[in-house]
């Protein structure tokens, strides 16, 4: 009994060696298999320079830098649209009236708002304003200069309505000309003083286009 027992004992321990060498065996071969069929790893690539100037060539995205989304920004451009519309205005130069001549000499109102808005990385601008221009000039009777004042309101516009600009035009000291004069004169104001400004707010309108 004990012969047999030390045999079946000797038997279970070579058993269950054999059983372990078996899996180790089998386990390596499915180890080298999976190797052998896998992906080679990647292996490390040194930029060139053609690399690096296509990364810095992606397209930009608009508005301010926190803003790489391009989602929606509104940029407030009152400071530089008022001034720029003052420069452009009183730019207009002197214009010969049927008898006599005039200039803007001031912008006394301009007053409005000008934006810039960025939305899904698309501009888009607009504005809308108000002004009056200060006029002076000369009006000739025969040989007699009279000093020419006035005013000319323009009322309420906005981005792409300027096929529509309108304008009032007022003189200040009426009373230094008869009727027919007074007439003349502020028909000739109107007249050729709406093309040179309208020319004006046509520049300003491209020029906020392009910011």
């Amino acid at each position: 009994m004990e012969n047999g027992g030390a045999e079946q004992g000797h038997g279970d321990a070579n058993g269950n060696g054999q059983a372990a060498a078996s899996a180790a065996a089998s386990y390596t071969y499915w180890v080298r298999e999976a190797t052998a069929d896998a992906a080679p790893l990647p292996l490390p690539k040194k930029l060139t320079a053609h690399d690096l100037v296509s990364n810095q060539s992606q397209p930009a995205t608009l508005g301010s830098v926190w803003n790489r989304a391009g989602t929606w920004e509104e940029k407030n451009l009152n400071n530089w649209a008022t001034q720029r519309l003052k420069e452009l205005l009183k730019s207009v130069g002197t214009l010969d009236l049927s008898r006599g001549r005039a200039e803007i000499s001031d912008v006394t109102k301009c007053v409005g708002d000008a934006f810039l808005v960025t939305v899904r990385n698309k501009k888009r601008v607009g504005y809308t304003y108000e002004l009056t221009l200060k006029i002076k000039g000369e009006w000739h009777i025969q040989e007699e200069k009279k000093t020419v004042k006035g005013h000319i309101d323009i009322p309420e516009f906005s981005f792409g309505e300027l096929d529509d600009l309108q304008m009032e035009v007022k003189l200040s000291e009426e009373k230094d000309f008869v009727q027919q004069d007074k007439q003349q004169i502020l028909q000739d104001l109107k007249k050729l003083f709406l093309q040179p400004v309208r020319e004006k707010l046509l520049q300003f309108e491209q020029e906020l286009k392009d910011r």
